[in-house]
């Protein structure tokens, strides 16, 4: 199946503790059904020292969110579903709000 949102793609979220926050999507886990939003849900970690990072400490990241809580930005910054059309030969996702072809 094809993907309805991609790396890349300007989401945002729709449901959670950061609810109406948007940002770039910075990976995709098609097996867990979740994404990693840029700068959204962020988590603390404790680290021990190690080799690589020498000072430890708590750092923040990223943690994952699942599909069903993000949409996609259309081109007016509003959110929408995704549908899928076929231009010419290529099957390509479309915005349900707009209508326009998204990205390719």
């Amino acid at each position: 199946m094809a993907a309805k949102i991609r790396k890349g793609d300007r989401v945002v979220l729709l449901a959670g503790k950061d609810k109406g926050r948007s940002g770039a999507i910075l990976k995709v886990l098609p097996k867990e059904s979740r994404v990693l939003v840029e700068g959204v849900n962020m988590v603390k970690r404790h680290t021990k020292p190690t080799q690589a990072d020498p000072q430890g400490g708590i750092k923040t990241k990223e943690a994952a969110v699942h599909v069903s809580n993000v949409a996609l930005l259309d081109k007016t910054g509003k959110p929408t579903r995704v549908g899928f059309k076929v231009v010419g030969d290529k099957k390509v996702r479309v915005a349900k709000t707009t209508g326009e072809v998204i990205n390719g």
